[in-house]
C-alpha cells in the first residue's frame, strides 16, 4: 500500500470513528421578494433546523432577482428552493426542478392574492382608472418571473383588456414586492403590483407606510408557494428533505414542534403540505392566456399566422384544463 493510499485510508477510518465525515451540502434558493437584509433573518432559524434535523449542510442562496435562483438550480448551484408559482414553472421546465411541497398560509388561506396598490390619497380607484393609457402614470410591475407581481396582473388586467403596459404608462419599472410597495407609499409610483402576503408583512413591519397605500384591484386566488428540489438529487437525500418539510411544526416532528411553529410564523406560514408539479396547471393556463392575448394584438403577424398560432395554443390550453379537472376530481 503506497503512502497516498495509506493516508486516505487513515482519514476515512478517523472520519468513521469520530463521525467527522463531511455532510452533503445543500444550497437553498430564496427568491428576492424583499431585500436580502430583510429575508436573511427570517430564513436563518428555519435553515438551521433544516440542517440540524437532516444532517445536511444547508446554506442559503440569494440572488438579486428570481432568474438568479432559477439559473442557480439549472447549473447545479441550487439543490432546493422556495419559489413563487411562475418561477417554479420556469425551474421545472428548464432547470431540472420538481415540486414536492407547498407552503400553507399562517391564516389558513389556501393561497394568496395579487393586488394593485395606489397611494391612499390617489384619484385612482379601479383598474378602469389605471387603463386609461394616456401615458400619464408611473406603474411598477414585478419581477418577470413573479406570479403575483407579473404573470397574474399581466393576464387578468393587461391581456384581458388587450393592453400593452409598455405603451400604456409614462414609465414602467420592474422591482420586487417590497420596493414597489414602498415606492407607492412614498409617492414615487402612481400604482404598482404586489400581493396580500407582502402587504401583511408591510402592515406588521412598517405600519406608517402601510397606512399610505390602498388596494384598487385584487386577483383570483393564487396557489400557495411551492418548494422545489432538483430531480437528480439522490433518493436518500430527497427522503430526508421530504421527511423534514412534511413533519416540521407538526406532532410528527422529531424536534420541538411548538418552537418550529414560531419559526414558520416568522415566514407567515403554517406547516407545509405535500404537493407536485400539478400545482402549476392553473399557472400554465394563465401563461397560455397571456400568450394568446399578445398574439391577438401583435400587428407584425398576419391574420393567417395569428389564427394558426392561436389554434395551437388553444389546443394546449384545453389539454391542460382537462388535466387540471382530472387532478381535482
Amino acid at each position: 500500500m503506497n503512502v497516498f493510499v495509506k493516508a486516505v485510508t487513515s482519514v476515512a477510518i478517523f472520519a468513521a470513528l469520530t463521525g467527522a465525515a463531511c455532510a452533503e451540502e445543500i444550497n437553498f434558493g430564496i427568491i428576492s421578494t424583499e431585500s436580502q437584509q430583510n429575508l436573511k433573518p427570517k430564513w436563518e432559524p428555519f435553515l438551521a433546523d433544516f440542517a440540524k434535523m437532516t444532517g445536511l449542510e444547508v446554506k442559503p442562496f440569494f440572488a438579486s432577482d428570481y432568474s438568479g435562483v432559477i439559473e442557480g438550480m439549472r447549473f447545479g448551484k441550487v439543490q432546493i428552493a422556495w419559489y413563487g408559482n411562475k418561477s417554479a414553472m420556469e425551474a421545472v421546465d428548464r432547470a431540472g426542478g420538481e415540486i414536492f411541497a407547498q407552503s400553507v398560509s399562517a391564516d389558513g388561506n389556501p393561497g394568496y392574492w395579487s393586488v394593485i396598490l395606489a397611494p391612499k390619497n390617489s384619484k385612482l380607484t379601479s383598474v378602469d382608472d389605471l387603463l386609461k393609457c394616456d401615458r400619464s402614470l408611473n406603474f411598477g410591475i414585478g419581477d418577470p418571473n413573479s406570479t403575483s407581481g407579473f404573470l397574474v396582473p399581466t393576464t387578468f388586467i393587461f391581456a384581458a383588456h388587450n393592453v400593452d403596459p409598455k405603451t400604456c404608462f409614462k414609465n414602467l419599472t420592474n422591482s420586487n414586492h417590497e420596493t414597489n410597495a414602498m415606492a407607492v407609499a412614498n409617492g414615487q409610483l402612481d400604482a404598482a403590483a404586489n400581493n396580500t402576503e407582502n402587504l401583511a408583512i408591510m402592515e406588521k413591519n412598517n405600519p406608517a407606510a402601510f397606512a399610505k397605500v390602498k388596494v384598487i384591484w385584487k386577483s383570483p386566488l393564487i396557489p400557495s408557494d411551492p418548494i422545489v428540489w432538483r430531480k437528480d438529487l439522490p433518493d436518500s437525500t430527497k427522503q430526508k428533505i421530504k421527511d423534514f418539510f412534511l413533519t416540521y411544526g407538526t406532532d410528527k416532528s422529531k424536534g420541538d414542534a411548538a418552537k418550529e411553529k414560531k419559526v414558520l410564523a416568522g415566514l407567515a406560514w403554517a406547516p407545509f403540505k405535500a404537493s407536485s408539479n400539478d400545482q402549476l396547471l392553473p399557472i400554465r393556463i394563465m401563461e397560455l392566456t397571456k400568450k394568446i392575448a399578445k398574439i391577438k394584438t401583435d400587428g407584425q403577424i398576419s391574420e393567417a399566422d395569428k389564427k394558426a398560432r392561436i389554434e395551437k395554443l388553444e389546443v394546449e390550453k384545453a389539454d391542460i384544463e382537462k388535466k387540471m379537472k382530472s387532478s381535482q376530481g
